[in-house]
């Protein structure tokens, strides 16, 4: 599939975000790890590659096997029902 400009935007949004890992990216666009590195050198700014890289590298998030979340969000206890979604005061 060739990548259009939304496309390539998404990547590098996807790229970004610290909890999409690879796969995911692969999943959808199938570019893999390598790909994705390479399109982000292309794509971005000197400074902001370097950025990325430092920010990417060793983050066990960015890849599925080292990540110790499966899909799992965080959710404050104090979260009611969302049509109740308020903290009630404390004295």
């Amino acid at each position: 599939m060739p990548l259009t400009a939304p496309h390539i935007d998404r990547i590098i949004e996807m790229a970004w975000e610290d909890r999409t890992p690879f796969e995911a990216i692969a999943a959808q666009f199938g570019l893999g790890e390598g790909e994705v590195i390479r399109l982000m050198r292309r794509e971005l700014k000197p400074a902001s590659w370097r950025l990325w890289r430092a920010r990417v590298q060793g983050r066990a998030t960015k890849h599925r096997a080292k990540s110790l979340v499966d899909d799992a969000r965080f959710k404050s206890n104090l979260q009611r029902v969302i049509s109740k979604n308020k903290i009630s005061k404390r004295p």
